[in-house]
């Protein structure tokens, strides 16, 4: 499970992130430029294997995309399809060993599997096949899928990974690889991000569009729930391993996750924010002197609301981009210094001013606290707090890494005792039904699709019996 040293940050965290692609002489190339856009989805680990037809070439390790790969160990990664993966891990332990893609040889020749997204009966089936003889090597979902392709008596891969597929609950895009046929999948809610492109002859898979823009792919189209693309000698096919649910994708890819530039969805990221800034000031209108956001993720829903506000937008906050993630230390006290080497209050723009705050989330409420002491302590003489989702009172199953119930502030107390915990003169949440309407899916059109679980308590899948006991809800 989760390191706990590590872990203990009051922010969100998603699990990782996955791109593909086939028909391409620089696979290899192409997928450490895709990898390099989607770092912001992972940052323990990073892992590229490619096919020639024939024969695997490996490179995984842990750390940046920049620290795993050079120009030598590129080079050593031959042929023209390829699939690659950045790693945070919300189950399973960080390490070489669960770094992705994973690497198998089964009775049918060589698999390599990526994914993104969590397992809710990961644990059932792990045990399930465990009692029947199968040995793990590692403590990541993805090695249970792995398992049950290998023990399928299906006549060939395509069938073996429909079957397998259809054993598994919970959150998954994923890419599966062998030495003659990529397979790509999404889980049949779409709880998580995956899409298509084109770029000349050769197709690429991400979860993110932004990865698209880099390598200069065009844009297709996004990868339905319970959709299979094969690719194999016969060229590519696209059908169906599971019928396709209530579409789920999961909200805070618009709210917190996905880079500014992204579509998720159909929808623009930045976009979607701004949108959230117009609502939650027309919500939670306040008179103030500067509005600012916590960088980066909280910036262009802070432009929105100082756009529909009139109240000038300012860099009250900066971030200091080379702390990396050295500072994160099993210690409080140092966990408590590492947020001013994250941000630093800009004392000239704040000082002697009323300041709108505006954030994406509160977690256990640690961080705001800090950064609202930050701000007075610039000098500001009001701290107003607006936050761009709703308050977050669930956990998640699905690949975020949030902490238990009891740990979530939102769970433990109203929005005022919040407001008190973290010393704003005022905090609002923006409601479900805005956050929706803002990303361009109002609550009324939900079969579209969106899963606010985490504010809601409204799960789109059943949960595991086990995950309820180990305290997670």
């Amino acid at each position: 499970m989760r390191d706990e040293s590590i872990f203990d940050l009051d922010e969100l965290n998603e699990e990782c992130g996955v791109f593909g692609i086939i028909g391409h002489a620089d696979a290899a190339q192409l997928t450490y430029y895709g990898l390099h856009a989607l770092q912001h989805r992972g940052q323990e680990s990073a892992g590229i294997v490619t096919t020639d037809g024939q024969k695997f070439s490996v490179q995984r390790g842990t750390g940046l995309v920049t620290e795993v790969f050079n120009n030598n160990n590129i080079k050593q990664l031959l042929g023209s399809t390829g699939i690659g993966h950045v790693r945070y891990s919300t189950t399973g332990g960080t390490g070489l060993a669960n770094a992705q893609p994973l690497v198998f040889k089964y009775a049918k020749g060589e698999l390599a599997i990526a994914t993104n997204g969590n397992l809710v009966n990961a644990k059932k089936l792990r045990r399930e096949l465990e009692e029947s003889g199968s040995i793990f090597q590692t403590t990541t979902d993805t090695e249970v899928i792995a398992h049950l392709i290998a023990r399928s008596s299906a006549p060939n891969i395509v069938e073996a990974a429909k079957e397998a597929l259809n054993q598994l609950v919970g959150a998954y895009a994923l890419m599966i690889m062998t030495n003659d046929t990529l397979i790509v999948a999404e889980d049949p809610h779409g709880l998580r991000p995956l899409s298509m492109a084109k770029m000349g002859e050769a197709t690429v898979f991400s979860s993110e569009t932004c990865a698209f823009d880099v390598i200069g792919a065009e844009f297709v189209r996004d990868i339905e729930p319970g959709e299979m693309l094969v690719f194999d000698a016969e060229g590519m096919r696209t059908t169906t391993f599971a019928p396709k649910a209530e579409r789920a994708i999961c909200s805070f890819e618009h709210v917190y996750f996905a880079r500014p530039d992204s579509n998720v969805g159909g929808v623009n990221v930045h976009a979607a924010r701004k949108r959230m800034g117009r609502i939650l000031a027309e919500e939670a209108p306040v008179e103030a002197d500067v509005v600012t956001g916590v960088p980066d993720s909280s910036t262009s829903a802070a432009i929105g609301f100082a756009e529909a506000t009139g109240i000038p937008y300012e860099l009250g906050l900066i971030k200091n981009r080379y702390v990396g993630r050295t500072f994160i230390q099993p210690s409080q006290e140092l966990r408590e210094q590492g947020v001013k080497m994250k941000l630093s209050a800009v004392r000239g723009v704040v000082a002697g001013k009323r300041v709108v705050m505006v954030d994406d989330s509160i977690v256990r409420g640690t961080t705001s606290r800090r950064i609202v002491t930050m701000l007075r302590e610039a000098g500001a003489t009001e701290v107003h707090v607006r936050i761009s989702s709703p308050p977050v009172k669930n956990p998640c199953f699905y690949g975020i890494d949030t902490p238990d119930r009891e740990q979530l502030i939102a769970a433990q107390k109203t929005v005022e005792e919040i407001r008190q915990e973290i010393g704003a003169d005022t905090l609002t949440f923006i409601s479900v039904e805005g956050m929706l309407r803002a990303i361009g899916r109002p609550a009324s059109e939900r079969k579209r699709g969106h899963c606010i679980a985490c504010f809601t308590g409204e799960y789109p899948t059943v949960l595991e019996d086990e995950l309820v006991l180990e305290g997670k809800r």
